[in-house]
């Protein structure tokens, strides 16, 4: 965790990577920079927008033909529940550190410079690329509006270039170049108009479960009514069904990253969060329901699941309702996808991870313009120029990064909260003073003290070990820090492990049930360690206090690395490839760039006891 006290950083060592930035405090009057404009209305259509793109009318589809069947609404409630467990860290990291940065900000913070660096660095990818699939999803969504690709304007439809053999979209830059332009005009105004385009994604899911419930009840609702019963796959393929469709819940993190413009961050983020969360799950659910009902789940159309449905019952006509759901979807989504890397890199920016006019703020909007202008530009090139289907796997690898670290955040939170403050190097003679001070109270206190004698200063009943010490004498203030960090370490490393071995089907039998064992062994190991002992106290101390608490810690933060880690395993080794080459690049970056440009580079560490005296 940074370096010792009154040392500074090193330059060219390892430790520049575990060097910790100070969480803003509620008691300091730091002016902030961007406008507090958003309330929790905002938040939800942030959160909603953001989360319901146009996957789900193609989801349901091919999620119900290939794994769930009928148990589709299943498979998205177990989803739900998953994210649900990201979400509660989210929540309470939003609560205690309401700064721009979200997952970037909060592993500064608890984890260290290196990591806040490879989540920061893996968001950009996840945003970048996620943004410029959207936008190359909405031309195949709108053409049925004009009747089909070959009747889009010349200036809106896809063109093939010969020469490099590339298909280009001027739509899909269009729109990014529009959303970015938006954004530019602030965050009030663009929450606005992403709330209204939410709205009309939502009323058209709404016709489909009204509709499409009025339809199963006239006609019996056919799809449940199988001989292969609700589970034709059987449970695995209902939670294989439950692993596919979790990305549809992506986007939450979207409001957390809003956190330094949210005017009441301890009550609107939690609630901002929570009910964007419930009012996706809900959705799903419901479409779901409706769609598996209507068709035969053998029967329904990969492509067109919902259109489909509603054109085996007679009404072909609400396929325009359904593409024009589709389509402000994917708006939507869009809008919720560029939002928050500016803010990312305003954060890192001001941290002197990358060049600083991108933590410059326009003084009449309070956005980040030239970083909004950065990514909307970049999100547009590769809208315009490249096909990125392929490299949608690349979008899930941030996401789930970002989602474990922000767990780890929690336990480090609760367990082993920072106590060691960076200061500007200005101050190096006020900390050997202080240090020197401190020395010389200890000794005296040391003098002055007698021996205890138990027998005449304690009744004889008075327990000697404490209770958080029932496990061991050997855990003590002095090495509890250490022993606890190495804990939450086995925890991650025995959940990767156990996930790594149970998804690996090239191992022989008896070294996957080998390692399945030694990888649950640590994981429960680790669990069961910090359920026995007790949080820290200093956790009530840390950043903002007075709002949300994740429950069930460490259960639930537990349980939430061993889903991603699963998730994380299973993405394929394409995937895991192409991330790797923009891991070394990003790599290199930081250590060339970013170690040697952070406002950590010669900080100075001193006990939060000691801060405000130094």
């Amino acid at each position: 965790m940074g370096v010792s006290v009154g040392s500074k950083s090193p330059k060219g060592s390892w430790r520049s990577f575990t060097r910790r930035k100070q969480v803003d405090s509620a008691h300091k009057n730091t002016k902030p920079l961007l406008a507090k404009e958003l309330t929790v209305s905002h938040l939800i259509a942030i959160g909603v927008g953001s989360t319901i793109g146009a996957g789900v009318y193609v989801l349901v589809g091919t999620v119900a033909k290939e794994h769930s069947g009928p148990a589709l609404a299943i498979s998205f409630l177990i989803a739900g529940l998953a994210a649900g467990l990201s979400a509660f860290c989210y929540a309470e990291l939003a609560c205690r550190c309401p700064s721009a940065g979200s997952a970037y900000h909060y592993s500064y913070i608890c984890l260290g410079e290196g990591v806040a660096w490879l989540i920061g660095w893996s968001l950009i990818l996840e945003y970048t690329i996620g943004s410029a699939a959207v936008a190359r999803g909405i031309t195949p969504n709108i053409a049925p509006l004009f009747g089909g690709l070959d009747n889009l304007p010349f200036f809106l439809s896809r063109q093939h270039i010969p020469g490099i053999d590339i298909v280009v979209d001027p739509c899909a830059a269009i729109l990014v170049f529009a959303v970015t332009g938006l954004l530019c005009l602030g965050i009030k105004k663009s929450t606005v108009v992403q709330g209204i385009v939410t709205s009309v994604n939502v009323c058209a899911l709404l016709f489909v479960i009204v509709a499409g419930g009025y339809l199963g009840f006239k006609s019996g609702w056919v799809g449940y009514e199988l001989p292969t019963g609700y589970f034709p796959f059987g449970v695995d393929g209902m939670l294989a069904g439950s692993a596919t469709v979790f990305f549809a819940y992506v986007g939450f993190d979207a409001v957390a990253s809003t956190a330094e413009e949210v005017k009441n961050p301890q009550r609107d983020l939690p609630l901002g969060i929570g009910a964007s969360l419930f009012l996706c799950c809900g959705m799903y659910m419901l479409v779901s329901f409706v769609v598996v009902g209507l068709v035969p789940y053998y029967a329904i159309d990969p492509d067109t699941p919902i259109s489909s449905a509603f054109a085996e019952h007679g009404m072909q006509w609400a396929a325009y309702i359904i593409n024009a759901g589709a389509s402000t979807a994917l708006c939507s989504a869009l809008m919720g996808g560029i939002l928050p890397q500016p803010r990312i890199l305003m954060a890192m920016a001001r941290d002197g991870l990358v060049p600083p006019f991108l933590a410059d703020i326009n003084k009449h909007t309070q956005i980040p313009v030239k970083s909004t202008i950065i990514t909307g530009l970049a999100a547009a090139v590769l809208a315009f120029s490249m096909e990125v289907s392929q490299l949608a796997g690349m979008v899930s690898v941030g996401t789930l990064l970002a989602f474990t670290m922000v767990a780890i955040s929690v336990l480090i939170l609760r367990y082993i909260p920072p106590n060691e403050v960076p200061v500007p190097p200005s101050l190096q003679d006020s900390v050997v003073e202080i240090n020197v001070e401190y020395e010389e109270e200890n000794i005296s206190t040391s003098e002055d003290t007698k021996p205890l004698d138990v027998k005449g200063d304690f009744p004889i009943d008075y327990p000697l070990i404490s209770k958080h010490l029932t496990i061991g004498n050997y855990i003590n203030e002095s090495n509890r820090r250490r022993v606890v960090g190495w804990t939450i370490a086995i925890i991650c490393l025995g959940a990767f492990v156990l996930t790594y071995a149970a998804s690996c089907l090239t191992f022989l039998s008896s070294v996957r049930y080998t390692l399945c064992g030694v990888g649950g062994t640590l994981l429960v190991s680790g669990f069961a360690f910090l359920t026995c002992i007790d949080q820290d106290d200093a956790r009530h101390r840390f950043g903002h206090s007075g709002g949300f608490t994740c429950p069930f810690v460490p259960l639930l933060p537990t349980a939430c690395i061993l889903i991603n880690s699963y998730l994380l395993v299973n993405l394929g080794a394409e995937t895991w490839m192409r991330v790797s080459v923009w891991l070394a690049i990003g790599l290199l970056i930081y250590v060339f760039y970013g170690r040697t440009h952070s406002s950590l580079k010669d900080a100075i560490y001193v006990p939060i006891s000691q801060e405000a005296e130094t």
